[in-house]
């Protein structure tokens, strides 16, 4: 909710924005520099250095640490299925966890301290990362730092701005542009330390990154919204009673979750199997030199950018000529686009088996495009339809709903990408697109059988708040 009792400081701002929105838009960008070169290098680090043998015993807490795993994800005979069910709960709990900082911070410590306490907390969990022997330890500090820090930035961007200050949207675009020029540099930079110079400099410096966060954060605190009455303090008037359209509108939003999640796979894969396949199937070596696989994160980023806006370019122009389908229809489309994703990935494996030549940078280039045109068609438009089918009272709750099926997807990663090793490439791919075209299929079907609930209406409007909401992407 937006504070209508503070403004920014008179004469404050900075390119036609508040202040503020600069410190938040660095601090995010050097959260996310720090988050995106860790999960970069996660899966690659544990299969290559830490489960082998000499290091794996070194680990304090592994034995109930692993156990704990198993009861997730079943038997984990391997070292890369072990891997990859780590990386499969660390990327999923970031879109947890800020469910439950967000609740510390209104309840209990407001949002400066639970920010500072995150930031800390992360900084501790990279340093950590030097110590085999802590390894179990600073994941931990990792899992939780990101759920007190990441939601609690976010939500004071909108606060930046009063009620009716039309920049909001835009300030908004300029905090998501700092996320995704992180999400560029981070692993060339935390990549490549970690994978050509050592993994602990890779680990340091995304935990310096942290630091820079928490600085910045810091410094800039005078020129953000003050806090927010916590606790019983924070209490209104009651919240309007839901209806029976209400109730069955969250039914099919929560049931929905499972499907999106398909729908994610493919992406979601990208920072676990994807890299361990594509280092060993993809000709990385140029002029002498081999080009490290974390790179491709990097490359990903660069061409989801482009697609996100040529996405959106594409249904402006398509507007101005016929009409729009719904959100739910729109998701179907990007989903069937994006399990072509993986196709790209089975036939350049089936290329190799059949010539003996490790595959063309090109067919990952494919995939990458392919791939991400069909998740720009999907995230922002899943966002649109929760942030608007949602009931009015329950509107911002229900963004944070919305991105569990992300918690849902990564879970699920965290057990097919174990198979990277067992299965054909063929196969492994293939049914990564199979799973993402039932996705597909079944929002069809959602789309016919639940059409009235989730079609826009003549008295549909976006929520108050749902752009600020949508942002900690």
């Amino acid at each position: 909710m937006t504070d209508t009792t503070w403004a920014p400081p008179a004469g404050k701002d900075v390119l036609g924005h508040p202040r503020g929105l600069g410190y938040l838009v660095f601090c995010e960008a050097f959260e996310r520099f720090s988050y995106y070169g860790m999960q970069s290098l996660l899966v690659l680090y544990l299969t290559h250095y830490l489960l082998l043998p000499g290091h794996m015993e070194q680990i304090a807490a592994y034995v109930p640490f692993h156990g704990f795993l198993q009861s997730i994800y079943g038997d984990l005979a391997t070292p890369v299925a072990t891997a990859a069910a780590i990386t499969g709960l660390y990327s999923g709990g970031v879109y947890l966890t800020p469910i439950l900082g967000g609740l510390i911070a209104d309840q209990w410590l407001g949002r400066t301290k639970t920010v500072a306490a995150g930031a800390l907390i992360m900084v501790l969990g990279h340093f950590l990362m030097a110590f085999d022997t802590m390894f179990v330890f600073a994941i931990l500090c990792l899992f939780i730092g990101v759920g007190l820090f990441k939601g609690n930035i976010a939500s004071q961007v909108g606060e930046l701005y009063g009620p009716s200050d039309l920049r909001r949207s835009n300030g908004y675009q300029v905090f998501l542009l700092g996320v995704q020029i992180a999400v560029i540099a981070a692993p060339i930079v935390i990549g490549t330390l970690g994978e050509k110079v050592a993994w602990h400099w890779g680990f340091g410096t995304a935990g310096v990154g942290m630091a820079v966060a928490l600085v910045i954060y810091l410094a800039g605190r005078k020129n953000l919204p003050p806090e927010r009455p916590r606790g019983a303090a924070a209490k209104g008037a009651p919240a309007a009673k839901f209806t029976g359209r209400d109730w069955a509108t969250m039914a099919v939003l929560v049931a929905m979750l499972p499907v999106l999640a398909m729908t994610a796979v493919g992406n979601q894969e990208i920072f676990n199997a994807y890299l361990l396949w594509g280092e060993k199937h993809y000709q990385l070596e140029f002029g002498g030199q081999t080009m490290p696989v974390t790179w491709l994160v990097s490359l990903d980023a660069i061409i989801s950018t482009v697609t996100v806006g040529g996405a959106l370019a594409f249904w402006t122009i398509w507007a101005k000529y016929r009409k729009e389908p719904d959100e739910i229809i729109k998701l179907a489309i990007g989903a069937l686009i994006a399990a072509g994703g993986p196709l790209i990935l089975a036939a350049a494996s089936a290329n190799e088996a059949a010539t003996g030549q490790k595959a063309s940078l090109l067919w990952g280039l494919g995939f990458h495009i392919v791939n991400d045109i069909g998740f720009a068609m999907i995230f922002p438009v899943g966002l649109a339809l929760y942030s608007r089918a949602a009931p009015r009272q329950v509107g911002g709750a229900f963004i944070g709903v919305y991105y569990l099926h992300l918690f849902i997807c990564n879970l699920a990663v965290g057990k097919i990408a174990g198979l990277v090793e067992t299965m054909d490439p063929v196969t492994f791919w293939g049914m990564h697109a199979a799973i993402v075209g039932a996705g597909a299929v079944i929002l069809l079907l959602f789309a016919v059988f639940f059409r009235k609930l989730l079609a826009p209406t003549a008295a549909d409007a976006p929520p108050s708040g749902a752009q600020e909401q949508a942002a900690p992407a």
